[in-house]
């Protein structure tokens, strides 16, 4: 889909009576939409040259709230299923006060299993509309301050060596870098990135070791580079081992893929020393701040990440990141065909739209 076709269809400025309403009617539209890639995005479970994701146009009063759910292949998720879940709630969503978003949201995680992205699309959709009503950016709404905002890593995907090289001189502005790695090519990936830089580095396994004992050797390795964390180096279910690996090993461990929601966080304590939180895993905005919170009683670090989105789901998550130690919110930096803008990175340094609700404009 093109700019000027999703536009067509979503209203090209939020809070100017987009999507052709009729008077006052809600309206609600769930369209796919493809993000083209930079370059050829590539960890230990898949390859792609694009992603598609789920947006959401939610239109009442004039305002239009928009939201975006990144479909997680891992969680048997793809956009389509993750429309027809949104569809599923048509008239839950149309029929209901928006100002009760959290009752509505409640009802929606008791009505839809799974499809967090789906879900994810309509709490961010809703929470733009509230805010905008408001006419306070979200953060606003939470009581937190822009200036809080940490730097986001700039991520490197699993490539060759050249390749490797190549993206790390791509991202020369951003202070501090992802890398994707888990599996038998490590060394060689990390290898290349510093041949470029001595920037610290953080990493993500994404479940690709499944010995503990191949984890505690590639770990101990990584420490010796500059990395300052890794996320899940092994996978979501083998807490255990992790719990083993962690008390060998000297950086701290991120839990990603184990982590999806609220509840998944006490059992997570002993063997991790913080989580990962993901709007698209986690269902949307709400659940997100439920889990900062919840980590942050535990005294664990927290961490916004991200999947490859647009700038919709970016500026949601990005919206929080103030509460949090560390932020991965680059998924819209990736792609060729943002349909908006939102939240701005300078020089690692995420910058918040001061505009009612997410503050997205056209792309």
């Amino acid at each position: 889909m093109n700019r000027r076709a999703f536009f067509k269809f979503a209203g090209a400025i939020p809070g100017a009576g987009a999507m052709g309403q009729v008077g006052n009617a809600p309206r609600l539209e769930a369209k796919v939409v493809r993000l083209n890639l930079v370059h050829t995005w590539t960890t230990t479970m898949s390859a792609s040259q694009y992603r598609d994701t789920l947006h959401v146009a939610y239109a009442r009063d004039g305002i239009t709230g928009r939201g975006e759910g990144a479909p997680i292949a891992r969680y048997h998720e793809d956009a389509e299923s993750a429309r027809k879940a949104v569809e599923s709630v048509r008239e839950l969503l149309l029929s209901a006060d928006p100002m009760r978003f959290a009752k509505i949201m409640a009802e929606v995680f008791r009505r839809v299993p799974g499809e967090w992205a789906g879900k994810a699309s309509i709490d961010i959709a809703l929470m733009d509309w509230v805010g905008q009503r408001l006419g306070v950016p979200l953060y606003g709404y939470f009581g937190l301050d822009p200036r809080d905002t940490p730097l986001t890593t700039f991520s490197i995907g699993i490539d060759t060596p050249e390749i490797t090289r190549q993206k790390t001189r791509e991202a020369a502005e951003y202070p501090i870098l992802k890398v994707k790695v888990g599996l038998s090519t490590d060394e060689a990936t990390i290898e290349a990135v510093r041949s470029e830089t001595k920037k610290p580095l953080r990493v993500d396994a994404n479940e690709g070791w499944k010995d503990k004992e191949e984890a505690v050797r590639k770990i101990n390795w990584l420490e010796t580079q500059g990395v300052e964390f890794i996320e899940q180096p092994m996978p979501a279910e083998m807490i255990e081992e992790t719990r083993w690996v962690r008390a060998r090993v000297h950086m701290p461990i991120i839990a990603d893929e184990a982590c999806q929601r609220a509840s998944d966080i006490p059992k997570l304590k002993d063997a991790f020393d913080g989580v990962n939180i993901k709007l698209d895993k986690s269902g949307g905005v709400l659940e997100a701040y439920r889990m900062i919170q919840a980590a942050k009683a535990l005294g664990m670090r927290t961490m916004l990440g991200c999947m490859v989105s647009s700038s919709v789901s970016i500026t949601a998550a990005a919206h929080l990141s103030p509460l949090v130690d560390y932020a991965d919110l680059d998924g819209n930096l990736l792609i060729a065909n943002d349909p908006f803008r939102g939240v701005r990175v300078e020089k690692g340094k995420l910058i918040l739209p001061d505009k009612p609700g997410l503050g997205l404009t056209a792309g």
